[in-house]
């Protein structure tokens, strides 16, 4: 028998639920590219855009995913040769870096693991060693999805300002923007970058962009300019240069949806729903673990992110867990990627997501447990709804 004839519930770590609303907005005919509409959308989108990122700064949007971002960031402001310095903590920031090898940059590398977030004084550390100043950027993931860290943004751009290094500090917040707090001016951010199917409640289809002045500087003179990705190019007057062709229509109407959202809950309001659902979520996590076969991936409860909390098994096959879930409650929740591949769960909670979905998945998921005879500890979904009784 099974239980999972209703409204199913995707829990991964992206691409994420998309609202009804915003799935309604693509519904209309296609319309001109030079003038009008489409105008007037494509503004809206980029005010949206600054104020999601907290930024002055020009933004640009590309009709890619989050890889496409990255080349965008990489291609606009760097030279053939140069050298950038990858903050490692999960498997996102390492592909960025494999990215800008490919383009011909030379990459070092703050070797982290996937248990703990990125330690800002080694990064010091490793900048003050660079008296030559060869390394011309610094990558970091604010949210990793494959280890479920958070990395502080603000931590790390005051670890460069203490190394007194002029590199230029490019984020991506492609699984936390619009899920926890980012001030890209605020804290010194030099170029930002996101995709729009995590918790801006989009498609996927859509990244993008904000170059901060340092950035816009290092743009003049960078050949790695590509003609797709060129800034240059898609600051030109005419429409259709904004996406270097035919602009992307149906997936701007849902973004430009998916913002009137986001600004109409608030986008401090929106933070503190995830942070509150996260917490929940690890409430429960944390009282499953008490057996000792199941436990957080990231070891430090503060660098735990408000996008997907990871939970490692040991030695017991999650996938029998994750069909339950699935199959029988109608519950997605995600496996592990990358080195970790097999050796547990990540249940998301970013985007289009409220207190029946989350709590519907932790008691989805503390019935397999109990179905299967996976030890735990029980009551983790009672926890989640005590610690949401205190904090709401």
């Amino acid at each position: 028998m099974t239980l999972s004839n209703g409204k199913e519930f995707l829990m991964i770590p992206g691409p994420t639920n998309i609202p009804d609303t915003v799935l309604q907005a693509m519904h209309r005919p296609a319309i001109d590219i030079y003038e009008g509409p489409l105008v007037e959308t494509t503004d809206a989108c980029m005010a949206g855009l600054k104020r999601l990122f907290r930024t002055e700064a020009p933004v640009y949007i590309y009709a890619a995913n989050g890889h496409g971002a990255w080349d965008a960031a990489l291609t606009n402001t760097l030279n053939r040769g140069d050298t950038v310095l990858v903050l490692e903590s999960g498997l996102f920031a390492h592909a960025w870096g494999e990215a800008a090898r490919v383009l011909g940059l030379n990459v070092d590398r703050v070797e982290g693991t996937w248990r703990s977030a990125v330690d800002p004084n080694v990064v010091e550390q490793q900048l003050r060693q660079d008296a030559d100043h060869k390394i011309k950027a610094v990558l970091m993931v604010q949210v990793d999805t494959a280890s479920g860290v958070w990395n502080d943004v603000k931590a790390v751009r005051a670890a460069i300002d203490a190394a007194g290094h002029p590199a230029l500090f490019m984020v991506d917040t492609i699984a936390s923007l619009g899920c926890m707090p980012f001030e890209m001016d605020a804290w010194g951010v030099d170029i930002a970058l996101t995709g729009s199917q995590k918790g801006l409640m989009s498609p996927p289809g859509l990244s993008f962009v904000a170059a901060g002045p340092k950035a816009v500087e290092a743009h003049a003179s960078a050949n790695l300019k590509n003609n797709y990705m060129d800034w240059t190019f898609r600051n030109g007057e005419i429409h259709y240069q904004k996406y270097c062709g035919t602009p992307p229509e149906h997936l701007l109407f849902a973004f430009r949806a998916a913002l009137d959202l986001l600004f109409q809950e608030g986008l401090e309001q929106v933070w503190h729903r995830h942070a509150l659902l996260a917490e929940a979520t690890r409430h429960a996590l944390g009282v499953w673990s008490e057996a000792g076969s199941i436990d957080f991936n990231i070891i430090n409860p503060h660098a735990r992110s408000n996008s997907v909390t990871v939970a490692t098994f040991d030695e017991i096959d999650p996938e029998p867990l994750r069909n339950f879930t699935k199959d029988v409650c109608g519950v997605t929740i995600g496996g592990m990627i990358g080195p970790i591949v097999g050796k547990g769960i990540r249940i998301g909670h970013m985007g289009h997501v409220n207190a029946v979905m989350v709590l519907g998945t932790l008691s989805a998921v503390e019935l397999g447990l109990k179905k299967l005879g996976i030890p735990h500890n029980s009551g983790g979904l009672q926890a989640a709804i005590d610690y949401l009784d205190k904090a709401l």
